[in-house]
C-alpha cells in the first residue's frame, strides 16, 4: 500500500466520525453557491418520503479489516480496523436471512476474507433458499498470503459472484488510488480466477469488475467504458470477466477528506446537485437492499451504514429483525444522496438509469 494512505480512524481525524461528516455536509459557508437540499428534490419528484419496495439484497458489512488502504474508500478500511463480525451476530443474520424473503446476499468489508467466520458463513447461506451471493473481493487478498491463495477454488464451489474494484486497465491509475503494485496483484488474482472458470462464457461463474472515478468527477457512460477494460484486459493480459460497474463517489469518509483537502468539494457537490436525475431516485438500491453493520445495526444502504445513519425503524438490530416494520419505514437521506441520484445513477451494481 502508498505509505502515504492511512485510514481517517489511524489519523484520529474527525472525519472519521459519521456526525462530523455529516456536519460538513449539511455546513452551507463550505459553498458558494446556493445549497440545493436533497429532501427538496425528493419533494419535486413526487418521491419524499421514500419508501422501500420489496427487500431483495441483504448486503452485510462482516468487518471493516483489510490488507489495503485505497484513496477513495467510503469505509474507511485499512490493516488497523478491528472491528469484525462475530459468529454469534453472523447466526443472527441467517435467522433474518431466513425471514426476510430475499434473493440475494451481499458480503463487503474491508475485506470480508479477513473475517476468521468466512468460510462457515458462505457455508451457512450457500444452505438457505438463496439465488445468488455476492463477495466483494479486492482482488490482491487473493496474493496476501497463502491460507487465501484458495479462494478461487472456494468461490467456485460455492458458485460466489465475484465483484472486485479495478480503478482502471493501467497500473498507474491503479495504483494512485489503491496502492503501490496494486495492479500487478490484481491481474494475477484475476487470471487465477479465469484459471477456474471465473469470467468464462457458459460457465455460470461470474466476475464483475468496478470502476470508480480516480478524481472530482462523475464516471463516464457505464457501457462504453465496459468495452474500454474488456478490450485492454484481454489483449494485454489474456483476462475475461462479464461486466463493469461504475460507480459513483460519494462524499464520505476519504473521498470527503480528498474533496476538502484538494478545494474541490464544493465544485463536486455542485456537479452531483446539478446531474440529479429522478429516474435514477426512484431506482437507488436503498429501496430493495437493508445494510447490515459487523455490529449487527440495521441501516438502508452501506453508506448510511458509514455515517452512522441507522435506519428509521424500532428495528434497527439484526437481533430484532422483523420484516413488516422495515418495509414500513421511511428511509434517511441526507446530502451524500446527490451521489447515487446523479446522472445515470449509482448503486453497488452499477448505474440504474
Amino acid at each position: 500500500m502508498g505509505e502515504s494512505i492511512k485510514s481517517l480512524h489511524s489519523r484520529h481525524s474527525e472525519l472519521a466520525n459519521g456526525y462530523f461528516q455529516l456536519k460538513v455536509l449539511s455546513n452551507n459557508s463550505l459553498s458558494n453557491h446556493h445549497e440545493v437540499n436533497f429532501t427538496e428534490k425528493l419533494r419535486e419528484s413526487k418521491l419524499f418520503p421514500l419508501k422501500p419496495t420489496q427487500l431483495e439484497i441483504f448486503q452485510i458489512n462482516v468487518g471493516k479489516m483489510c490488507n489495503q488502504v485505497c484513496k477513495h474508500c467510503h469505509v474507511d478500511a485499512g490493516p488497523d480496523r478491528k472491528e469484525i463480525m462475530t459468529k454469534e451476530t453472523m447466526l443472527l443474520c441467517l435467522d433474518a436471512i431466513k425471514k426476510s424473503g430475499a434473493h440475494t446476499v451481499d458480503l463487503t468489508g474491508g475485506a470480508p476474507e479477513m473475517n476468521p467466520h468466512f468460510r462457515w458463513f458462505i457455508q451457512e447461506i450457500s444452505k438457505l433458499s438463496i439465488n445468488k451471493i455476492i463477495v466483494r473481493c479486492n482482488l490482491t487478498i487473493i496474493l496476501a498470503n497463502k491460507k487465501y491463495h484458495d479462494l478461487p477454488d472456494f468461490f467456485k464451489a460455492h458458485t460466489i459472484e465475484v465483484v472486485s474494484s479495478l480503478p482502471y486497465f493501467t497500473a498507474g491509475r491503479t495504483d494512485a488510488q489503491r496502492g503501490d503494485g496494486v495492479f500487478e496483484k490484481s491481474i494475477k488474482a484475476l487470471q487465477m480466477l479465469n484459471e477456474v472458470g471465473y469470467g468464462i462464457k457458459d460457465s455460470g461463474l461470474i466476475i464483475n469488475l468496478v470502476y470508480n472515478p480516480s478524481g472530482a468527477f462523475l464516471p463516464p457512460a457505464q457501457h462504453a467504458l465496459e468495452l474500454d477494460f474488456k478490450t485492454k484486459l484481454k489483449a494485454n493480459y489474456n483476462i475475461d470477466f462479464n461486466s463493469l460497474f461504475a460507480i459513483t463517489n460519494l462524499p464520505i469518509s476519504r473521498f470527503l477528506d480528498y474533496l476538502l483537502e484538494s478545494k474541490n468539494y464544493e465544485s463536486y457537490m455542485e456537479k452531483l446537485s446539478n446531474a440529479y436525475n429522478p429516474v435514477a431516485a426512484a431506482n437507488v438500491m436503498c429501496r430493495n437492499t437493508i445494510s447490515i453493520g459487523w455490529d449487527g445495526a440495521i441501516y438502508d444502504c452501506d453508506f448510511n451504514q458509514m455515517l452512522d445513519l441507522k435506519v428509521a425503524s424500532s428495528t434497527n438490530h439484526i437481533s430484532q429483525f422483523h420484516i413488516e416494520e422495515l418495509q414500513n419505514r421511511n428511509i434517511v437521506v441526507n446530502q451524500h444522496c446527490f451521489g447515487c441520484t446523479a446522472g445515470a445513477g449509482s448503486s453497488c451494481g452499477g448505474t440504474i438509469s
